[in-house]
């Protein structure tokens, strides 16, 4: 269903329980928030991919080039990102299964699946062939897509990830206290109810150099989602489902991704482990560092982060 379609419906719902003006009203302002939240030029799109149905945000000419978010985000976090780049690319940003407005699933977290939802997308919205972007959760997937869906891709960007396997969660060792929380059965779900953006804004903080680069009307449109039933669990199944993938990415043994592929890692986050972790992986690679950025690359060194990404796709 198409948001046109999904907007008509609101509009007969609201006009059923109450009064015309005010039914009129409240529809009108569903219609700007939402126009108001796409990039200039955006349009809004909904697509069975893989059994499942996932929506998508798509603007701009040129080669298409998939974005695929990380937690705790949704398709919103490449908007900057898609109105610098829209006259040179066709930008299509997916809410990931089970994140946003795509369907919510009770399993098909692992990035396997993911990685085939992604594919099934591509071949749908984009001809069969892209270029993949992928940030945090998001590059986990792109990493298993390049691997078993390599027919779909023709240059990748890992941005500020792990491979999957590669995580340090052992808080002890100065590993990331939240993989092991996020993965434990119902408590991190029993913790956040209710302060789902509390929460959502302290990662976000914690994980920045640049503390305002994500605004505070960004954390609320993601966290309006995550809040909704379901939300916070969806996004915890994708850390539940990490043993998997690291199982997964073993299974690949030596084989080394053979495409273009650049790696943008944050100085005040993963700096140059994900450059370290590829090189022994892919065979064409080049990786840079943003100097003045945490974690959210695209968001922190935004003018930085386009210049590269654009040149590497472009090349």
């Amino acid at each position: 269903m198409d948001f046109g379609r999904r907007t008509l419906l609101l509009g007969a719902m609201a006009g059923s329980l109450l009064p015309r003006r005010q039914a009129r009203a409240d529809v009108a302002q569903v219609r700007e928030t939402a126009v108001a939240l796409l990039p200039p030029g955006g349009t809004r799109h909904y697509a069975e991919a893989n059994g499942v149905t996932l929506h998508y945000v798509a603007v701009g000419n040129g080669p298409p080039v998939v974005l695929l978010h990380g937690w705790p985000q949704t398709w919103f976090a490449w908007r900057g990102t898609m109105e610098r780049l829209a006259d040179r690319f066709t930008l299509i940003a997916p809410d990931l299964r089970g994140m946003g407005l795509s369907e919510r699933t009770e399993s098909g977290y692992d990035k396997r699946t993911l990685a085939a939802d992604i594919a099934a997308l591509i071949l749908k919205a984009a001809g069969g062939r892209a270029h993949v972007v992928g940030h945090d959760m998001g590059g986990k997937v792109a990493y298993v897509l390049a691997h078993l869906h390599a027919e779909c891709i023709d240059r990748l960007v890992l941005v500020d990830c792990s491979v999957p396997g590669t995580e340090s969660g052992d808080a002890l060792h100065g590993g990331l206290w939240h993989y092991g929380f996020h993965m434990a059965s119902g408590f991190p779900e029993m913790l956040t109810r209710g302060r789902e953006r509390d929460y959502i804004s302290a990662q976000i903080k914690a994980w920045s150099y640049r503390k305002d680069a994500i605004t505070e009307a960004a954390i609320t449109e993601y966290a309006r989602h995550y809040a909704t039933p379901g939300g916070m669990t969806a996004g915890f199944n994708l850390y539940r489902a990490l043993p998997n993938d690291a199982a997964l990415v073993a299974s690949f043994g030596d084989r080394k991704l053979d495409l273009p592929l650049l790696t943008i890692g944050g100085r005040h986050s993963v700096g140059g482990s994900l450059a370290t972790a590829i090189r022994s992986r892919a065979t064409k690679v080049k990786s840079i560092v943003a100097e003045e950025s945490g974690h959210f690359v695209a968001e922190e060194e935004p003018a930085f982060f386009c210049d590269q990404v654009g040149r590497f796709l472009s090349s």
